[in-house]
C-alpha cells in the first residue's frame, strides 16, 4: 500500500493504482471531474495511464450544473 493525499486527506491505496481505478473506488464519475495531480491537471484521456505513488497529491473538482 501506499500513501497518498487526495483533496487535503491523507489515504492508502495499492501500489499501481492509476487515477481512474481510485476515483472508481472513491464512486466518483471520472466524467463529471477535473483532476490535478501533483499540481498538474490530468486530461480525461490519460486517468487510465497516470499510475499513483507514494506521497503523491491530487485534487478533484467536481462540476456542478447551476443558472
Amino acid at each position: 500500500m501506499i500513501q497518498i493525499n487526495v483533496n487535503g486527506e491523507k489515504k492508502e491505496c495499492p501500489a499501481g493504482t492509476s487515477v481512474s481505478e481510485l476515483l472508481e473506488s472513491l464512486d466518483i464519475d471520472k466524467r463529471y471531474v477535473a483532476v490535478e495531480l501533483n499540481l498538474k491537471v490530468v486530461p480525461r484521456t490519460q486517468l487510465s495511464e497516470m499510475k499513483l505513488q507514494e506521497n503523491d497529491s491530487l485534487e478533484i473538482v467536481t462540476f456542478v450544473g447551476g443558472g
